[in-house]
């Protein structure tokens, strides 16, 4: 699971009528991960659209999948990545066996961990804000090496350096990024502003 740019663009809000225009700008700008969180109007529309306009080597998928019928809604969108605010065993075993890329929401080391045995790929460190890079680091010390952590919540351009030094191997990126309503050329420098920081 290597991406050139390991960071989760949460596209909250997304109308379908944007979800091209707002696709193209992050594809252009080297994002690979495309997350609509399914607790708006419009999500599994705007998945369909991203996912058929999206380069061979991006993943698109679902965020706030709380059930087994939002991975399958979501995989019959044709996303192919399941993440979510919580650790639900169930639903995330079922999003690996769908194919999926899973990256659940996970708080304590418990969650992690049974977050791991359900077959999650990545652990979304959610919310980040309370975590911290101090949390982050110490979760990281004892769960199996090479886990992949990607903190959600609040992230800002300007913190990545303090996550990645903690043991952050991605981020999931919000309303820091886009918001219904953003300009393009505004989200295109916010994204472009991601992107320096992580390669630094």
């Amino acid at each position: 699971m290597n991406f050139a740019l390991p960071l989760v663009a949460i596209l909250r809000g997304l109308d379908p009528a944007d979800a091209g225009a707002v696709g193209r700008v992050l594809f252009d700008a080297g994002w690979r991960l495309l997350e609509v969180p399914l607790n708006r109007p419009g999500a599994l529309d705007a998945i369909r659209i991203l996912v058929d306009m999206a380069p061979p080597d991006a993943i698109v998928g679902g965020g706030t999948m709380l059930s087994v019928a939002d991975v399958d809604a979501v995989a019959q969108a044709g996303g192919r990545l399941f993440v979510s605010p919580n650790c639900n065993p169930v639903v995330i075993a079922h999003a690996r066996a769908t194919g999926m890329l899973c990256a659940p929401g996970i708080a304590t080391p418990t969650e992690a961990f049974a977050a791991l045995d359900a077959g999650a790929h990545a652990l979304k460190l959610f919310p980040a804000e309370s975590i911290g890079p101090a949390g982050l680091k110490a979760l990281k010390s004892v769960l199996p090496a090479g886990t992949p952590l990607w903190p959600v919540g609040g992230v800002t351009p300007e913190q990545i350096p303090a996550w990645k030094a903690a043991g952050a191997t991605g981020a999931g990126i919000g309303s820091q990024l886009f918001a219904p309503g953003v300009g393009l050329d505004d989200l295109a420098a916010r994204a472009r502003a991601f992107a320096d920081a992580w390669r630094g």
